[in-house]
């Protein structure tokens, strides 16, 4: 593994600057709620620049999604961003939400088409009623008001385009209704990434391209994901974690290790942002963070005891 002990400080002292994004989900049961608790409570006081809650196609998840950006909020200092999706659902439904959303003060969308309620590999329908893409979704949350508002992005491409010229050419679409950013499925191969966005530059878009980063929890569960979903997992990444399905405290520590190793590497080819998919779970990310160079504005003592 490469030594990066160098001047890539994070938000403390100098260096280049690396700055964090968070994404949590909104909890289903009353365990899952004091989980996500205690992933706000750990990963705030690492400033990231903004947290995002993901949304359950159709608006399954309407009401934990908005208690769970009142969480956020209640911070006082973390900027919310909340998932938008279209998917089953009409025009008039999906406004709703954005109204009640831009209500609690949400000034940031993650707007996504969202997957079928059948799952990755269902084909998507538009409904008849409502936003026919995210593209579409887009110029709707620009219509509101001057959001800020991300966007997805493929690496890999889209499991459902037929090339990555159908892909950029989504892509672009969003970027010309107004998105701020695109944040990338998840990947761990940094070539893969460099070439994607050479690919996008060439095409005339120019909004920062953030990667989205995957903290390996369970090294089967990912590998399984990431088949559905089109992500390579290379060979040397299985290498990393065979042996270890029945050793956590390893699993953990090689995980950080991988993380952090893909960040710095992305930092030598000049990224500056990243966006972490948390899973509700604060350890594995405080951790990589901590890696990076990303220091909490309090002592760990003190994050313990509150």
């Amino acid at each position: 593994m490469r030594n990066y002990v160098r001047s890539v400080t994070g938000n403390r002292g100098s260096g280049q600057e690396i700055r964090v994004s968070f994404e949590f989900f909104p909890p289903k049961t009353p365990h899952m709620e004091a989980t996500l608790s205690e992933t706000i409570r750990r990963l705030n006081p690492l400033g990231p620049d903004f947290v995002s809650v993901t949304y359950g196609a159709g608006g399954s998840t309407r009401d934990t999604t908005r208690k769970t950006l009142e969480m956020v909020l209640a911070t006082g200092n973390t900027p919310a961003a909340a998932h938008i999706t279209c998917v089953d659902a009409t025009r008039e439904e999906v406004d709703a939400v954005v109204r009640e959303f831009a209500a609690l003060g949400i000034r940031r969308f993650v707007a996504l088409r969202g997957d079928p309620a059948g799952g990755v590999g269902t084909r998507y329908q538009p409904h008849p009623n409502g936003y026919q893409n995210a593209a579409h979704l887009v110029a709707g949350l620009k219509a509101f008001g001057d959001f800020d508002i991300s966007v997805a992005a493929y690496p890999e491409r889209h499991p459902e385009s037929p090339d990555f010229a159908t892909d950029i050419d989504m892509l672009k679409r969003k970027v010309d209704n107004g998105a701020t950013r695109a944040i990338t499925q998840f990947f761990f191969d940094n070539d893969i990434y460099e070439r994607y966005v050479e690919r996008v530059r060439r095409a005339g878009i120019y909004i920062p391209i953030v990667p989205g980063i995957a903290p390996i929890h369970n090294f089967s569960a990912l590998r399984n994901f990431a088949s559905k979903c089109g992500a390579t997992v290379p060979d040397w990444l299985a290498d990393r974690f065979e042996g270890l399905e029945n050793d956590p405290q390893t699993h953990a520590l090689v995980a950080s290790a991988v993380a952090a190793e893909q960040v710095f590497d992305l930092v030598d080819r000049g990224v500056s942002d990243f966006h972490f998919y948390t899973m509700n779970r604060p350890d594995l990310v405080f951790a990589i963070c901590r890696l990076i160079g990303i220091r909490a504005d309090k002592p760990v003592s003190e994050l313990n005891a509150a």
